[in-house]
């Protein structure tokens, strides 16, 4: 690849695992929180069943990462799901990607892990064509941030 084609590229940080796991566990406590106050007579978290449990978090990631590729964990952790380019994804893309961590989570990674190591991806980001990334916060041209002093 020449240099004038290498600059132009965009950087795209896929997101560790341990950080997802962390935005994933914070999204199930708050649907599970939230969820409480409707289905007093359930365990929440279920992990690996298509019970109600599964359905709302299924709606849940959906509706949040067919908007805007985040979920509040994932808005917590500074990560997002794009296409494979990084561009923003529509929900039906987002419907797809969520079903593997809304219904089979374990068999999703296990399968990604797996089959496709060191790719950081689950079963359903390859399916879907979807990755995981690290957004970036960087100072826009022109602007300096400066920490004001304690």
């Amino acid at each position: 690849m020449n240099a004038e084609k290498e600059e132009n590229m965009e950087t795209l940080y896929l997101a560790k695992w341990e950080s997802r796991f962390w935005a994933w566990l914070i999204d199930i406590l708050l649907v599970g929180f939230f969820s409480r106050g409707f289905f007093w007579d359930f365990e929440f978290i279920n992990i690996a069943g298509f019970g109600i449990s599964g359905l709302l978090m299924f709606a849940y990631w959906t509706l949040f990462e067919g908007y805007n590729g985040q979920s509040v964990g994932k808005m917590a952790l500074g990560l997002k799901v794009t296409d494979r380019n990084g561009r923003k994804i529509d929900f039906g893309v987002a419907a797809l990607e969520s079903c593997g961590k809304a219904f089979i989570l374990p068999l999703d990674c296990l399968i990604g892990w797996l089959a496709m190591p060191n790719s950081k991806l689950r079963l359903f980001n390859r399916i879907s064509n979807t990755i995981v990334i690290k957004t970036k916060y960087e100072e826009p041209e022109g602007v300096r941030y400066v920490k004001e002093k304690e």
